[in-house]
């Protein structure tokens, strides 16, 4: 099986993204047995260690297993995994589990927008815009868009100034990440439009919170949820 070599700054998470897709298209079946590190780290073009890393990650997330003297196999993706690592990529997970997340978002995101509107600070404010014009820059960069995509609601939960909401949003933020880097890759390969579309939708929240509209905020973000949500549904 050929992987395509690995040149990029984190090595041990692009060898994991790789096998996650193969997982996710089915190419790698539940009971499958993987190469050993030692090819793999060949066909990566990569040392053994970064495969050993990215190995590990996987099996936290109870992607796979090592058997002691036979080797690494794949395993069929079990949503409870999330309570022992939240490293598991979001179109991995059936429709019902990405629904709870994204019920989870909308709980937890609406509120903070409606308490970021309320008490955000001008530092706040600087820090969402500082993210909303890396987003634009990035329009056609996968990876840098999903940062500052992230890098704007952790900076919406920041200015609740709630420090039980931020713990909250830092426990789920991994699987966060992933939905998001789900979604504008599905919205870039299927509409290009979309990605405008979400852009907008994040302006549309941090003007609410600018304007110290809560009930504004908390609309705008429950709207951007069900877009994502949507846009998740409809290829997952």
């Amino acid at each position: 099986m050929a992987y395509e070599q690995i040149r990029r700054r984190k090595i041990y998470e692009e060898i994991a993204d790789q096998l996650l897709d193969r997982i996710k298209s089915g190419e790698l079946s539940p009971g499958e047995k993987l190469d050993s590190v030692h090819l793999l780290a060949e066909q990566f073009n990569v040392g053994r260690s970064a495969v050993r890393e990215a190995l590990s990650a996987l099996r936290a997330m109870g992607l796979i297993e090592m058997k002691q003297g036979e080797g690494t196999y794949v395993k069929q993706f079990d949503p409870s995994s999330i309570s022992q690592s939240l490293s598991v990529n979001g179109m991995l997970m059936k429709k019902e589990d990405i629904v709870e997340l994204l019920e989870v978002r909308k709980v937890i995101e609406t509120g903070c927008a409606a308490s970021a509107a309320a008490k955000r600070t001008d530092q706040d404010l600087m820090n969402m815009q500082e993210a909303l014009n890396e987003m634009e820059k990035a329009a056609l960069n996968h990876e840098l868009g999903e940062q500052a995509d992230l890098k704007f609601h952790m900076a919406i939960t920041s200015a609740s100034h709630n420090n039980i909401l931020l713990e909250l949003m830092n426990h789920v933020s991994q699987l966060m990440y992933d939905s998001i880097r789900e979604t504008r890759k599905i919205s870039f390969y299927s509409e290009t439009t979309m990605l405008e579309k979400l852009f907008d939708e994040h302006r549309r929240i941090f003007l609410a919170i600018k304007s110290q509209n809560a009930s504004e905020a908390q609309h705008a973000m429950l709207d951007h949820l069900n877009t994502v949500e949507s846009v998740l549904l409809k290829y997952a």
